[in-house]
């Protein structure tokens, strides 16, 4: 397998949102900012799991915990000038030196980039950011993406940055190329769709900054973070592995005709293991992201379907996703409308919140009664 696949898989589906400006309603709705702090909740340890998660009837919905992203240190130490490695689009790389990092413009599709720069104590240095780059302290920032998540040349050129961190999940790549033919640094991040690759991105992230150190406590947050989640999840699943929650991620956009099927190295299946699931598209030997099919979907037979809020409201909801796609109902998930989704910029955001992701699907597999208020 290519460990190249998770950001060519982004990459494939950035140009079907630039082509169809249908991830603008991501923004529009909202990134998984959203949560409701009125009412604390109970920790992962506190819920009540259902007898049998299989056998639920019923949609949820999964939100995060928190909104806000805190930083790992106060005026963490810089050494500038310092020497990056940007990965290009075109396969090769690239040193750059950066001796200002005082003003940065951070773009990709999920807003990894500027919560990893918020999360390492750099929030002050963001003069632009991407439209699903919406948590709090960032309402200000001026946002250089549009519609389809396409960067806009004069709206970055004019903020005068120093720095462009960005991964090639958005573009066109000749506006991308135009930034770095009028100056300014552009550097591209590898951004793999895992946990790991949230730590990895922390790193280089921090490395355009000459602040190592940070770098590494954030990625060793991360890690233990998600390790503690994850231990915490494993007790609200079931113990036995036939019991286990067979769960497919599915990406919709409904007016556009568009359904993907989720596999390996998607980062989906990376966030159904730490739920404690059985990934379906795995088992089948799905690689990367597959049109969806009613021969596959039947094959599949999850328990569970995993997707994104805008894509379900792009269908009608479940009832419309059900008579848009029969097949669906054919399924043990599609019987049960047994749908859980989730912000389209939050679910498969592999960043700073990597832990709080996987809190918050937790409770909509395992606890639905509880986050949905029935309970």
């Amino acid at each position: 397998m290519s460990a190249g696949l998770p950001r060519r898989l982004f990459t494939i589906v950035a140009a079907l949102a630039v082509a169809m400006a249908f991830l603008a309603g991501c923004a529009e709705s909202g990134t998984g900012d959203e949560a409701t702090e009125s009412e604390p909740r109970p920790d992962l340890s506190e819920l009540n799991a259902l007898d049998d998660p299989r056998e639920y009837e019923g949609a949820s919905t999964a939100t995060l915990t928190q909104n806000e992203i805190h930083p790992v240190a106060e005026n963490p130490e810089q050494s500038l000038p310092a020497t990056v490695t940007s990965y290009r689009q075109d396969g090769t790389e690239e040193q750059i030196q950066i001796t200002d990092a005082s003003r940065v413009v951070a773009v990709d599709l999920a807003g990894s980039i500027a919560a990893s720069i918020w999360a390492l104590g750099f929030g002050d240095t963001l003069v632009g950011r991407d439209q699903s780059t919406t948590f709090p302290g960032t309402e200000g920032i001026e946002a250089v993406t549009s519609g389809g998540h396409t960067v806009n040349a004069e709206t970055v050129i004019g903020l005068a940055p120093d720095v462009v961190i960005t991964d090639g999940t958005v573009g066109p790549r000749d506006v991308i190329e135009q930034l770095r033919d009028v100056g300014i640094a552009v550097v591209f991040v590898k951004n793999d769709a895992s946990f790991r690759g949230a730590e990895e991105l922390a790193r280089q992230v921090a490395a355009v900054y000459g602040a190592a150190e940070a770098g590494e406590l954030l990625a060793d947050r991360i890690r233990h973070e998600v390790a503690s989640t994850v231990d915490e999840v494993a007790a609200l699943a079931p113990a036995q592995d036939e019991d286990r929650v067979r769960m497919l991620f599915l990406y919709l956009r409904g007016g556009a005709g568009v359904y993907y099927m989720f596999g390996s190295e998607s980062g989906a299946d990376e966030l159904i293991d730490a739920l404690g699931g059985v990934d379906v598209a795995g088992e089948l030997g799905w690689e990367g992201m597959r049109p969806m099919t009613d021969e596959a979907l039947v094959a599949a037979d999850p328990d569970l379907i995993l997707t994104m809020t805008g894509g379900i409201e792009s269908v009608g909801g479940v009832e419309g996703l059900l008579e848009e796609k029969p097949a669906i109902a054919l399924t043990t998930a599609g019987e049960h409308h047994r749908i859980v989704d989730m912000d389209d910029g939050a679910v498969l955001s592999f960043g700073p919140r990597s832990a709080e992701v996987i809190d918050a699907l937790a409770r909509a597999v395992y606890a639905p009664q509880v986050t949905d208020g029935d309970g």
